[in-house]
């Protein structure tokens, strides 16, 4: 058995044993694969183990390896800050985007995003801890972001997506996720109909889940820790 084929079991069971555990079913949570910095044949490994979701936040690594896995019927998320210039490429080759937080970058996903193509998945980013280093929109502001890009074609808001600060304190953790879920509620009580909150990763998946995420984004629990430094 491969490392990535047994730490994807792990994390499997682990995200099922957490749903089960918050009362939802045990299918209630996506796992969303963050293959940033790995190779192409990682994420073919993973495939092999039966992930089909991957997150990429670095736009021509991202390209490159969807080129070379294009015979694979994979899933790509966009997890990254946006660019306006590195829209296009976004539009075209994504099924998923899950930092948008601004009206500007919105619109040229929509007038760029193919026809031939389904509609891309939005989810909004909230800058839920207020971090002046985060992207994201604020919470005060999540709403009017949300009525406009809703709006537009070419795309299908599903929710939103949040980067919390870390945190040790079992409470101080939590405290975002319960906002997040606070959050989608309440845009859903305006009649959005948002069925997605992008929350959790490798540290924090499981409490999470208990607050209500549908994708968790796990990358080094299962291809490893990350090599920041020299080439890809």
């Amino acid at each position: 058995m491969t490392a990535i084929l047994s730490n994807l079991q792990a994390v499997r069971r682990a995200v099922t044993e957490a749903s089960v555990a918050a009362g939802r079913r045990s299918d209630a949570v996506h796992l969303l694969a963050v293959s940033k910095t790995f190779p192409a044949v990682s994420v073919r490994e993973a495939y092999q183990a039966g992930q089909t979701a991957f997150g990429e936040n670095y736009l021509q690594e991202a390209l490159d390896k969807i080129e070379t896995l294009r015979d694979l019927p994979l899933e790509w998320h966009f997890i990254g800050p946006i660019q306006s210039n590195k829209t296009r490429p976004i539009a075209e080759h994504f099924d998923w985007v899950h930092s948008v937080d601004r009206l500007k970058i919105a619109e040229r996903l929509s007038a760029q995003r193919p026809e031939s193509m389904l509609p891309l998945n939005i989810c909004l980013q909230v800058n839920v801890s207020g971090e002046e280093s985060k992207s994201g929109v604020t919470p005060q502001d999540v709403m009017q972001l949300a009525r406009e890009v809703a709006q537009l074609p070419r795309l299908q808001l599903r929710g939103l997506m949040a980067i919390p600060a870390p945190a040790d304190d079992p409470v101080l953790q939590r405290a975002p996720f319960v906002q997040m879920h606070a959050l989608l509620e309440t845009l859903n009580a305006q009649g959005m109909q948002l069925d997605t909150l992008s929350m959790g990763m490798s540290h924090d998946f499981a409490v999470a889940i208990q607050e209500g995420a549908t994708i968790v984004r796990v990358g080094t629990a299962i291809f490893g820790n990350r090599n920041y430094g020299g080439e890809l």
